[in-house]
């Protein structure tokens, strides 16, 4: 487990570097993904300092908190939404970045536990207008956006996305700023009806230099961290 710790601390420098080239003063969220990962590597983890977990399955995940209930971790959805699932997701998270239709975000207002607080939410865009890609058209995420202000149980944060992917540190660069151009022009519109946005999701092991680099608050980074999936 020590590999993890390494990774851990130098992917923790690569992001203070980033941030600093970007000429940033703020401080940049670390989201360790750990879908397929077993729940002793994400205890590595947590012993190393990373609090904020991010998970794909929803079975999966409600296990691993099972076993790490001992811990005192923030657990993020990150992965498609099923609507039979939202149920459980409401239950077991406290933040959700892939939220890209009206009825989820209702399903999951529904669901929230009352003894809970507000549950964080993320709008998935679908930057890239890939097909096979979840996510709302950027020209439609202020129209979700306004939905939210009626559901007690959600707070909206910001937006999520996952372009397609390049190798190409330029192409990064150019995709992620339509990203934060739509992130931007939501804390307007936020700005404008009286709620504050703070969240941009954005950056993934292979390109969150780059994601850093146009604005993102919060970077999700996986294989980096605890190696191949099994």
């Amino acid at each position: 487990m020590s590999t993890i710790v390494d990774s851990l601390q130098a992917i923790q420098a690569s992001i203070v570097a980033a941030t600093v080239s970007a000429n940033r003063t703020d401080k940049v969220h670390l989201l360790a993904v750990s879908k397929a990962q077993p729940s002793d590597k994400l205890r590595a983890a947590y012993l190393a300092g990373q609090r904020q977990f991010g998970e794909n399955y929803v079975q999966e995940a409600i296990s691993k908190q099972a076993e790490l209930n001992d811990l005192a971790i923030e657990w993020h959805f990150i992965g498609p939404i099923q609507s039979n699932k939202t149920a459980l997701i409401a239950q077991h998270f406290d933040w959700v970045h892939s939220v890209d239709r009206l009825k989820i975000a209702q399903r999951l207002n529904e669901a929230r536990p009352e003894n809970l607080p507000p549950l964080n939410v993320c709008i998935q865009i679908n930057s890239s207008e890939e097909g096979s890609k979840s996510g709302v058209d950027i020209g439609l995420q202020s129209m979700l956006a306004k939905e939210f202000s009626s559901m007690q149980n959600l707070k909206l944060r910001g937006v999520m996305a996952i372009p397609a992917p390049t190798q190409d540190f330029a192409k990064q660069r150019a995709q992620f700023k339509i990203v934060a151009d739509a992130y931007k022009n939501l804390q307007q519109q936020g700005f404008e009806q009286g709620f504050k946005l703070d969240t941009l999701s954005i950056g993934m092991s292979d390109d969150y230099v780059a994601a850093i680099q146009e604005g993102a608050t919060i970077v999700r980074i996986g294989s980096a961290i605890f190696g191949l999936r099994t």
